[in-house]
């Protein structure tokens, strides 16, 4: 009898545990693996994921729309009780989505908002406008525009246009220079101002760097110097600089060069003298804040939020995080003395 109550006991907890573990399954929609900050997103939420205790079903979609549609479907065919999604085209979702309403299944749109929507129920990100104010004050007291005469030259390179983080990127950084280029101190001499002709589909390096080609070619092949690359983030900062090397620059001719995301080629680029900062975004800052949402919303509680954007459809509850200036002075306690990275990923 002790034996038989024992075995009882034994499948009880089992039974127990698989329910327990079913009740946390959480599905992690990620949009590809060909950037190295969306396999730290994807690593890092895994990781943490499970270590509270959930099961993870992390999918990358290789920035195709159609893949991250099946995925989403059969993450929750597959009884998700949640899903984190960082989307290719935050406004093709939406079909899918209603599929997660209907289930009952809560969606936490992960660092891109989902965009023409009323089935996403959380945003977690960074400032994203705040990322863009970072890089375009760093141009505005790297060259001292209140004090210096001019006038400066500046090339924009901005985000995919799918991406609905590239506009907020793009626009903090132009409105905090569009006074000096209004005032004539700062220059475009492309004349591509808005975001649509400065903007990088897929982020893709390549494509930044054959249109910074043509705009070097057509603008600068008469001796004119570039003073300023505002790049919106690392992969397209990498492209802006390549087609310098490409131009004859060396590390002591190159322009003030932006970016974002301290990209492992691009600190080095950092140390190396050819870009002059980026803005650090620490994805296990957002893991962690997302798995506090996701525990939130299993144990039916109200996830802690500290802002709002709006989507085209609705005000989406959203957790800003914080992001951070980095150049060579800093790069160091930021990424080496935090563990993001150790002294070996930025050898050269």
């Amino acid at each position: 009898m002790k034996k038989l109550v024992s075995i009882l006991l034994v499948l009880a907890l089992c039974l127990s545990a698989t329910a327990a573990m079913a009740a946390g399954k959480v599905g992690v929609a990620m949009p590809t693996e060909s950037l190295q900050r969306w396999n730290q997103d994807g690593a890092n939420m895994k990781a943490q994921l499970e270590a509270a205790g959930y099961e993870v079903d992390l999918q990358y979609a290789n920035n195709d729309v159609a893949l991250q549609v099946s995925q989403l479907e059969n993450m929750i065919l597959g009884g998700a009780q949640v899903l984190v999604v960082a989307s290719i085209d935050g406004g093709a979702l939406d079909t899918v989505l209603a599929q997660a309403k209907e289930a009952g299944i809560p969606v936490i749109a992960y660092d891109r908002l989902l965009t023409g929507t009323k089935n996403v129920d959380y945003y977690t990100t960074f400032d994203n406008y705040g990322v863009g104010t970072i890089q375009g004050t760093y141009v505005k007291e790297k060259l001292d525009l209140d004090n210096a005469e001019g006038p400066f030259t500046i090339e924009f390179t901005a985000g995919s246009p799918d991406d609905n983080n590239a506009l907020l990127f793009f626009q903090g950084a132009y409105d905090v220079l569009a006074p000096y280029i209004e005032a004539g101190k700062l220059v475009v001499k492309s004349g591509q101002t808005t975001f649509e002709q400065c903007a990088t589909p897929a982020w893709k390096s390549e494509t930044a760097q054959a249109r910074m080609d043509n705009i070097l070619t057509a603008n600068y092949s008469d001796g004119t110097k570039l003073d300023v690359a505002l790049c919106s983030n690392d992969s397209t900062a990498l492209g802006v600089t390549n087609s310098l090397i490409s131009f004859g620059l060396t590390a002591d001719e190159m322009p003030i060069i932006t970016g974002q995301d301290c990209d492992k080629p691009n600190t080095k680029n950092m140390i190396a003298g050819l870009q002059s900062m980026s803005v650090f975004k620490d994805t296990r800052v957002l893991a962690e804040q997302t798995v506090k949402m996701v525990g939130d919303l299993l144990e039916g509680k109200t996830p802690e939020t500290n802002a709002t954007y709006a989507n085209g459809v609705m005000d989406v509850p959203s957790y800003n995080c914080t992001p951070l200036f980095a150049d060579v002075n800093n790069y160091a306690e930021l990424l080496l003395d935090s563990g993001y990275y150790t002294a070996e990923d930025l050898a050269n």
